[in-house]
């Protein structure tokens, strides 16, 4: 990789805190897609009670975005499973509906993955929460497989404990299992000191086209990147090529400093018709910032 696959828009940060219509902390990892004409982009929001909830932008270019005039009406949880913070939801169209899978929080290491449905992004209804605690970073792809839908996600113990991405099969969106981790050449798959998905995977000639998160560990904290790999079709579960060099990485002041210095974090690779990926993505835990590639060369990089 000789050249920047990803381009960074020169009107970063798309949104920033100060764009919502009422006060918040922070504003990041956003997942997004098309709807019809419209860019939604599904946003963390921390308000100044810090806690996150998700807020929805609209746009007609996907570049300039309108904010909704609060934080979307979050679907009660199921007795028992109580949540806290809600965060990076990641956004997957099945026939009409669009599915969301997000991070059910009771602290920072008690996370389970939940799942809501729209269809028109105005009203939300609860489709399951896990009952597993210690799993994020959920991403359904838009396929099921002999039947059953298939997630990766990224079990953990502890947030600052190696954790690497999984693959998990459910008939009906509620029990998960056949879990297991993904692997590159017959090996558990491990780029990084910890590693999770990011987008929804898309559908490719080559394979499913996974743009995931990379994290380095430096002598004072941890450094967010992103790369991108290549699943096999019939095996999702199989890696068959990765990007040795990284896609998008922190360099300017608002991907460094912030809630989290050091950080480039995405829920969302958007294929558009001209064969063009944009990727809105979390910079520093405070912005949220786009670039954007052509698919062609992010598939040539996967080495």
């Amino acid at each position: 990789m000789s050249n920047r696959i990803m381009t960074k828009y020169a009107g970063n940060p798309v949104i920033r805190p100060s764009m919502l219509p009422q006060e918040v902390l922070y504003t990041f990892n956003p997942g997004a897609i098309k709807h019809g004409e419209e860019y939604i982009l599904m946003m963390d929001a921390t308000t100044l009670d810090d806690i996150h909830r998700i807020w929805i932008a609209r746009s007609k270019d996907g570049y300039s975005f309108e904010l909704d005039p609060q934080a979307v009406s979050w679907p009660a949880p199921d007795p028992g499973h109580p949540e806290t913070c809600t965060y990076d939801p990641r956004i997957t169209k099945i026939g009409d509906d669009y599915y969301i899978l997000y991070a059910s929080d009771l602290s920072q290491n008690d996370v389970r993955i939940g799942i809501l449905k729209t269809s028109d992004f105005r009203s939300f209804e609860r489709v399951s929460i896990a009952s597993e605690l210690g799993n994020r970073n959920g991403a359904l792809f838009p396929e099921k497989k002999d039947g059953l839908y298939m997630r990766l996600d990224r079990p953990f113990g502890n947030e600052l404990s190696p954790c690497y991405m999984w693959i998990s099969y459910s008939p009906d969106l509620v029990f998960w299992g056949k879990s297991k981790p993904l692997t590159y050449e017959g090996k558990p798959f491990r780029d990084g000191y910890k590693m999770g998905a990011g987008a929804v995977p898309i559908r490719t000639e080559e394979g499913w086209l996974e743009i995931y998160h990379t994290v380095s560990q430096t002598c004072n904290g941890f450094i967010y990147r992103l790369k991108a790999c290549l699943l096999d079709l019939e095996d999702p579960s199989k890696v068959l090529r990765y990007t040795r060099e990284f896609l998008l990485w922190p360099e300017h002041d608002y991907e460094m400093t912030g809630r989290v210095a050091n950080v480039v974090f995405t829920c969302n690779a958007l294929l558009e018709r001209d064969g063009t990926v944009k990727i809105y993505y979390g910079a520093a835990d405070t912005n949220i910032g786009l670039a954007e590639g052509k698919l062609s060369d992010i598939i040539g990089a996967c080495e």
